[in-house]
């Protein structure tokens, strides 16, 4: 198929004018001026003037949350139900234009399952990475689904049993959190050395780590140990600024698990609520003052979180321009600066050899962000080549 007579936005860079994309084999096989395919015979999808661009990347989600706010166990029979729950929720993603996504910390393993079959082509669904149950210090950020650990030695211990269950990352909650009760989003839960050991144990694996961390310590703790990437980091200053720069750190602001809260007041405990509401405006500070620094910013919405539900993922891009960042680098944040994070060498850019991951939008998101972040903007998504779902599609 030969996408062509309309915007192209590689993942980098918006291409000259004129441009075409063909896709072979669920691959693209090649991109460059229209008058280049003059001979191609096979069909041809007429763009109209709109854009396409790589399929969308989340960074942070949780696919055995749903939204709504429930606490799910895992235990006994519920094993087989969130299983599908989550395969549910990585289909809605995708139907909101995200064909790859990572999994930040799920229940007892169960996402895994849906991780192989989707990237194994079983199952329709967005590419997935995964995480594993979070880890977390007793009665720390969601104690209760984590692998609780103290100390260096036990958190060592904990990550080697994420990379036996097969993960492939590593997260760790360096912080109290906005929407777990009882715990305070300034207190720095984990120290230095114990978010040490666990960077140090992964990176011995090959394997990336992602920090909660909310307030300043708990940052600067995660930022000198090292982690891959921080997430959330709502309270910046200068020196976790410059420590995450030096290091390369890549942030992940979930600004959507916030604001969606803010807009939804009524379906909020009192006490989260009233956290969200104090770190509203400092968590869009902290993005700012990270992107006009320089700092790499990647696109994760906290998919699955309290009315944050799945398919719904593209808003993030809506409060990232919010933020200050432009329209163009916050897409690149979504496409191919989200592939570099989660180690996706062939998807988050349109590039010949690259698998057919897109996403055609109506407009120009590169002028106005709404193209991409409201769905109702989206034409038709394609996972490998194949279109999955999108109004002109009949797969709604």
């Amino acid at each position: 198929m030969l996408y062509e007579k309309g915007t192209v936005f590689d993942g980098r860079e918006v291409l000259p004018a004129g441009h075409a994309v063909l896709v072979e084999a669920g691959r693209i096989h090649a991109v460059g001026p229209g008058d280049s395919f003059a001979g191609y015979q096979g069909p041809r999808f007429d763009l109209g003037g709109d854009t396409l661009l790589p399929g969308l990347i989340d960074c942070h989600v949780h696919l055995t949350m749903s939204g709504d706010g429930k606490t799910v166990t895992g235990q006994g029979n519920d094993h087989a139900a969130l299983t599908l729950q989550a395969l549910a929720n990585a289909q809605a993603s995708l139907r909101g234009g995200i064909t790859a996504l990572r999994d930040c910390g799920g229940i007892d393993h169960v996402e895994f399952a849906v991780r192989d079959a989707c990237n194994a082509g079983r199952f329709l669904g967005p590419f997935i990475r995964v995480s594993g149950k979070v880890i977390c210090m007793t009665g720390g950020t969601k104690w209760k689904i984590a692998r609780v650990a103290d100390g260096p030695q036990e958190v060592v211990k904990a990550v080697r049993e994420q990379l036996l269950a097969g993960c492939d990352c590593i997260k760790l909650m360096a912080t109290g959190a906005v929407l777990h009760a009882g715990t305070d989003i300034e207190d720095a839960q984990y120290t230095e050395e114990e978010l040490a050991a666990g960077v140090a144990e992964a990176r011995r694996f090959r394997k990336p780590t992602a920090a909660h961390a909310i307030g300043t310590q708990g940052i600067l703790n995660a930022a000198r140990a090292g982690v891959t990437s921080v997430e959330h980091g709502m309270f910046m200053t200068d020196e976790t600024v410059r420590l995450m720069l030096e290091r390369k750190i890549f942030l992940v602001p979930t600004l959507a698990a916030v604001e969606q809260v803010l807009l939804n007041p009524q379906a909020v405990p009192p006490a989260s609520l009233a956290k969200a509401q104090r770190v509203a405006a400092r968590h869009r500070e902290s993005v700012g003052m990270y992107y006009r620094a320089g700092g790499r910013i990647v696109m994760g919405a906290d998919t699955g979180t309290l009315c944050n539900p799945h398919g719904n993922n593209a808003q993030e891009l809506r409060y990232m321009v919010a933020c200050g960042m432009s329209e163009k680098d916050a897409l690149v944040g979504a496409t191919s600066l989200a592939a570099d994070l989660l180690n996706l060498p062939d998807r988050g850019v349109l590039a010949a050899g690259h698998i057919a991951d897109m996403l055609i939008v109506r407009g120009d998101p590169l002028k106005q962000i709404e193209q991409v972040a409201d769905r109702r903007n989206h034409r038709l998504v394609i996972k490998g080549g194949q279109v999955v779902a999108g109004p002109e599609s009949g797969l709604q």
